[in-house]
């Protein structure tokens, strides 16, 4: 695997910081990597999914989204929007670098973010997401007692992950503004939801929800006993080995020379 640090400009114009992580031989295709509410592009999921399939010929893009960890801007003033609009300038970034992904793996509410802006990145042929919940609002439960001061005083610090964050009223009235499983129900592109029965953090009936609402193809994997974060690198690896195999069915055939 090669390893390219490199960075674009999100809409707002902030650099986001961003990892492309490439196989030695030809490239199949390219993925873009979304991570999960509050982590990073280097976060262990991610580096070992991302590692695990430059194996199978497939490149990843990751990185930070706004506001988190070596990007730049205000986390308290992003959003789930803001979310989605990082994700199309990142394939913006790979169309005119390399190539524009062809497949979007997004990990918890990045799974949420990578099913909404899907329809706004023309080239991509399969969608996977892990963990993922089928309404952004769903990450309010994460807030606990401090989500009646944030819709009080317009805002909050809350502890996610033993860090603080601060979150804004503004974040909560953006989620309600999407209808995700509408939008599912038109992706017109495959789709691998991948969830595991044991998630605490995003309950797999979330899963369902998305599996039902998604048109064919679709394809469902449960992950077992896996935790969401899947801290187990046997975990990662497995998620990465079942996305390389099912999107064969869906990715080019022909591959490009290593990116340079």
């Amino acid at each position: 695997m090669r390893t390219e640090r490199t960075d674009f400009a999100a809409a707002d114009g902030h650099k986001l910081a961003a990892r492309f992580d490439a196989p030695d031989g030809p490239i199949r295709a390219i993925a873009l990597f979304a991570h999960c509410f509050t982590c990073g592009k280097d976060v262990f999921a991610a580096s070992r999914i991302a590692q695990a399939l430059t194996e199978h010929g497939i490149a990843v893009l990751r990185f930070d989204f706004t506001g988190l960890g070596a990007s730049e801007g205000e986390f308290a003033n992003t959003n789930f929007s803001s979310n989605v609009a990082d994700l199309v300038a990142a394939a913006n970034h790979l169309r005119s670098k390399w190539q524009a992904p062809a497949l979007l793996i997004g990990h918890s509410l990045g799974g949420a973010a990578v099913l909404a802006a899907a329809s706004e990145i023309a080239e991509v042929k399969a969608i996977v997401t892990i963990g993922a919940p089928s309404d952004p609002t769903h990450v309010a439960h994460l807030f606990g007692d401090q989500l009646a001061e944030i819709n009080a005083a317009g805002e909050a610090e809350v502890q996610l992950a033993g860090r603080p964050f601060r979150i804004k009223r503004q974040f909560l009235e953006d989620a309600a503004l999407h209808r995700l499983t509408a939008k599912v129900g038109h992706l017109r592109r495959a789709l691998l939801v991948m969830h595991s029965p044991h998630d605490t953090t995003v309950d797999i009936s979330n899963a369902l929800h998305l599996f039902t609402a998604a048109k064919h193809p679709k394809s469902f994997i449960s992950l077992d006993d896996a935790d969401h974060l899947l801290t187990r690198k046997s975990d990662a690896v497995y998620v990465a080995q079942i996305i390389a195999a099912w999107s064969q069915r869906y990715l080019p055939t022909e591959t490009t020379p290593p990116a340079g």
